[in-house]
């Protein structure tokens, strides 16, 4: 059985809804939006060991409280990242949105600063509760206030009983936005149609919480026409894009994509290698391993993701490039052309969103900051892949890149030097069968960057090691049983040294782990889905420590364990 791609249009934009892998869906297939049916990835990733959901497991005895197989109602959704800490003290609620998505039509209305909290805040948190029940694909969405993308994200997929889930954000860092009345703009483009019934009901709330302002950005800034023009007195200038592969087929999956000698369902002349790079005036100034989200129907398994989501798919982190090396040349008072692109995608193919804001810090002491940038050394792109036939074809990959940039500027409190390196690296090996009955993925992406700032005393480095992973695979039988079984991956080790001494240090351990089953082209009582997931986030540092461990059984929650 050869599999199909099933495509979905998201959100205005063109942001996609999500991906279904696999085999062509059964009647009524659940899976995501966008569907691509392509095989799925895993990583490898240190964390909690799972139980198997696969054959061994379906016949299997389970406890009288998790059934045979899959029902019609389950757990509502959860993830074992830690909540956003909350200051005590006085606070204050703002409702910001509250909307039912049908289509692709954004809810607009208008935002308006707290009253009785002030204008600087300790912290301000996102909170953003959804429903939703019936048949649906999983939907991306996002939400703008003053134009700026504070909050993207993607929904779960409901079971007819219907589901309710929350997703809190730190969004301090837009302070600068919530001070005044602004519009505001959201959308999680949807469908509903007897087929689809799905209304997603949404409320987003900000409380803001009085006390002692917190270190944030002065400014934050969105592209006009492509171009940026920042204050004349910015001593710190940070960029960061909200990058998701989505709405243009194949690269809701680019992982998964092959070179052009090989028989495979989605193909990129260079292969799956992509970069989102970010350049000023035309000139490189950043570069980034793009995360590699699978949403809510993805890898040809709902039944992976209906109470455990992968990880990020509630929450999309922003890439950030830290511009400062670049603050001379922007400090002119000009408009400058800020581009995002993403290597490796084909041309004249769509599929990503890259929306940018810049985040301003200001010398409050002087009206023009002058500087110069003083070092820019990209090194050669590298991608190469081979490509092996065979019973089983193969498709070996390995990328990377190197940058460093470094510029001067001079402040009230004398001249200060950024330097930022940052270098990539891909490692994969795609398997597949003719038909693609197997599909099978092992990926590694790693995104190492260090920014060190040299100035008055000591000089600061902070050095960020980012680590994605993949490891799994789709097989469906001759009975068309279709078992996906994966482990994703998403780590981060963050260190900061003055004069060459440790200050600050953290490192976060995310790790996903799946395996489900289900019989294709029956009708959705028959299918006999049956999986297995878990979630183990640990972060711990100078801050503290956070060590939570899920799993789920056939929609059954049957551990939530907190070991710190």
């Amino acid at each position: 059985m050869k599999r199909r791609i099933v495509m979905s249009m998201l959100a205005g934009a063109t942001l996609l809804a999500s991906t279904l892998l696999g085999a062509s869906p059964a009647p009524a297939a659940e899976s995501a939006g966008p569907a691509v049916e392509s095989a799925g990835p895993a990583v490898e990733f240190a964390g909690s060991a799972v139980e198997s959901a696969g054959p061994a497991a379906e016949k299997a005895a389970q406890p009288a409280d998790v059934p045979a197989e899959f029902g019609t109602d389950w757990h509502d959704p959860v993830t074992a990242a830690p909540p956003v800490t909350r200051p005590s003290g006085k606070s204050c609620q703002v409702t910001v949105a509250e909307a039912q998505f049908r289509d692709f039509t954004p809810y607009k209305g208008t935002y308006s600063p707290p009253d009785g909290c002030g204008d600087r805040w300790s912290k301000v948190v996102l909170r953003m509760d959804g429903k939703v029940k019936g048949r649906q694909y999983d939907r991306l969405g996002y939400l703008h206030i003053g134009g700026v993308e504070i909050f993207r994200t993607s929904t779960p997929e409901p079971s007819p009983d219907g589901i309710e889930w929350s997703v809190e954000k730190d969004v301090t860092r837009y302070s600068d936005t919530f001070r005044s009345r602004r519009d505001v703009e959201m959308l999680i483009g949807n469908v509903v149609d007897d087929t689809y019934t799905g209304v997603i009901d949404v409320k987003v709330t900000l409380t803001f919480y009085a006390g002692r302002p917190a270190a944030y950005p002065d400014r934050v800034l969105t592209l006009r026409d492509g171009t940026l023009t920042t204050p004349r007195n910015s001593e710190r200038i940070v960029a960061e894009v909200y990058a998701t592969g989505s709405g243009g087929g194949c690269e809701e999956f680019w992982y998964l994509a092959a070179p052009d000698p090989a028989p495979y369902s989605c193909k990129a002349a260079g292969g799956p290698y992509r970069e989102v790079q970010i350049e000023v005036d035309g000139q490189l100034a950043g570069i980034a391993a793009p995360f590699p989200h699978v949403w809510t129907g993805g890898w040809s398994n709902p039944f992976l993701w209906y109470v455990i989501p992968g990880p990020r798919a509630f929450d999309v982190k922003p890439i950030e490039y830290d511009l400062t090396p670049f603050a001379g040349l922007l400090n002119d008072g000009r408009p400058h052309r800020v581009e995002v692109s993403v290597v490796g995608v084909p041309e004249g193919q769509s599929g990503w969103s890259a929306p940018v804001n810049v985040l301003v810090w200001q010398d409050a002491e002087r009206a023009h900051v002058t500087g110069r940038l003083t070092v820019h050394r990209a090194g050669d792109l590298t991608n190469s892949w081979t490509y092996t036939p065979g019973s089983e074809h193969r498709v070996d990959t390995r990328g990377g890149h190197r940058l460093t940039v470094a510029g001067y500027v001079d402040t009230s409190h004398g001249r200060v030097t950024t330097t930022v390196r940052r270098s990539l690296a891909n490692d994969s090996a795609h398997r597949w069968t003719d038909g693609e009955n197997l599909d099978a993925l092992d990926d590694t992406w790693t995104d190492d960057r260090s920014v060190t700032v040299d100035g008055r005393g000591p000089a600061r480095t902070t050095r960020t090691q980012l680590t994605y992973t993949m490891d799994g695979s789709i097989v469906i039988g001759a009975d068309d049983r279709l078992r996906t079984v994966l482990t994703l991956g998403d780590r981060a080790s963050v260190v900061t040294t003055r004069d060459g001494r440790r200050t600050h240090w953290s490192r976060v351990d995310d790790t996903y782990t799946g395996d489900a089953a289900w019989t294709l082209n029956v009708p959705r009582d028959q299918r006999r889905a049956v999986g297995t997931t878990s979630e183990r986030y640990r972060v711990y540092g100078s801050d503290g420590c956070h060590d939570r461990s899920l799993t789920s059984v056939q929609g059954v929650l049957t551990e939530d364990r907190i070991r710190c």
